[in-house]
């Protein structure tokens, strides 16, 4: 079957997302985890250290300025990772959701270098977050906070991460059972929620301020 955008959206509407086997691989499988990794929008938790690294605003935030590129960067090579399951399938699917409108990046920017971002899909109320990357110290990590709060500003209510794993465990990630999941998706892809390109920045940093509290 071949596998066009507007499948994808209707798969995630069910739970279901896309992977490669590798960069190379010329087919994409289906994946529906037992396990559910979904990040708290409500209960997201901003550790200490980085609450003090965002007040010195080492990075400039935006959204959707170049998302091209943060897929590239998320399907790069690392030293923990040389391969990733982006492959030229995947790659070409989500630059069509993104230029569809379904598709949204937040990047990391220290002077014009981008240093760090993500990558997700928007769908009513759920953001189904794929990939991050970073080239500098908490450059991903200050990406998701702003994530949060745009979502947060949005009347978004699930943010999926798709798996648990010890990078999100510190943000306060859950795993929830499949069909835990499958309740939480089916109250939030009907919702009227919009995600925010460019909210006011005062906006922003009200809502990363009540981040903050919430984990002090």
């Amino acid at each position: 079957m071949d596998i066009t955008p507007e499948l994808m959206l209707r798969a995630y509407r069910i739970g279901l997302f896309p992977m490669a086997e590798s960069r190379d691989a010329r087919t994409l499988y289906w994946l529906d985890p037992e396990q559910r990794g979904v990040i708290p929008l409500d209960g997201f938790h901003l550790p200490k250290r980085l609450a003090r690294r965002l007040r010195q605003a080492p990075y400039r935030i935006t959204a959707d300025r170049d998302f091209a590129r943060v897929i590239d960067e998320c399907a790069a090579p690392r030293p923990s990772s040389p391969d990733s399951w982006i492959n030229a399938e995947i790659r070409s699917l989500f630059l069509t959701l993104h230029e569809q409108g379904h598709a949204h990046s937040i990047e990391a920017w220290q002077g014009e270098e981008l240093v760090g971002g993500l990558y997700g899909v928007a769908l009513g109320g759920a953001f189904f977050g794929e990939s991050m990357f970073s080239r500098q110290v908490d450059a991903s990590k200050i990406a998701l906070v702003h994530l949060v709060a745009r979502l947060r500003l949005g009347g978004f209510t699930l943010l999926d991460a798709q798996f648990q794993t010890s990078h999100l465990a510190q943000f306060g990630t859950e795993e929830v059972p499949r069909a835990t999941y499958k309740h939480l998706l089916a109250n939030a892809v009907d919702l009227p929620a919009r995600f925010l390109l460019d909210p006011p920045e005062p906006l922003v940093e009200e809502e990363i301020a009540r981040l903050r509290s919430a984990g002090d």
